[in-house]
């Protein structure tokens, strides 16, 4: 075991901006507790809560890796819509103690998921009363890939303001002997 320091500095900090995943056009994780973890000359990494991922899409596989300053690695495999991502995760179940606060959590390789920052304000209508502060620069460790794909349209905006034609919302139109899909705290399908 060995612990960040000069020689290999690793921080983790909280995401300034909520973090999602989205595999296929539907959301794998969605967090505003995300935690950013920069490692030396690495790739910064996103690192999501389990509560906040679509746990029941996933495995667990008989991958594991090592790091000496984290721990030991598990993955995990993506099954959606007939296709397989495998090892498209990880997890470090028992981190060391300098790693304590990423126990559990997941994180995604960027470059097989599309991963990304979420404007609040798209997706919260409460966000779009409050003015947005430009971020400081000098805090923002190396970010994590990013989707640079354009978003000309938010996939939640979209949803949310989606009505019949005569102004009622879709939610009260499901169809009877069928559940509406969970929403989360956000408005956001779960």
């Amino acid at each position: 075991m060995k612990t960040p320091g000069p020689d290999h500095p690793i921080t983790l900090e909280p995401a300034a901006k909520r973090w999602r995943v989205v595999v296929a056009g539907h959301v794998i994780a969605d967090s505003g507790d995300a935690l950013i973890l920069s490692e030396a000359g690495y790739p910064a990494r996103v690192y999501f809560p389990r509560e906040d991922v679509a746990l029941e899409y996933m495995s667990r596989t008989e991958k594991q890796s090592h790091c000496p300053y984290k721990g030991d690695a598990a993955y995990y495999t993506l099954f959606l819509d007939g296709r397989f991502l495998e090892n498209v995760a990880w997890s470090y179940e028992a981190p060391f103690p300098a790693m304590e606060a990423i126990a559990g959590r997941i994180s995604f390789y960027p470059e097989r998921v599309e991963l990304y920052e979420v404007d609040e304000a798209l997706v919260n209508p409460e966000a779009r009363r409050e003015p947005l502060l430009p971020e400081d620069p000098s805090r923002i460790p190396d970010r994590p890939q990013v989707s640079t794909e354009p978003r000309a349209v938010s996939v939640d905006e979209v949803v949310q303001h989606t009505d019949a034609g005569d102004g009622t919302s879709q939610r009260t139109r499901w169809t009877p002997g069928t559940e509406p899909p969970a929403t989360t705290d956000d408005g956001g399908l779960r």
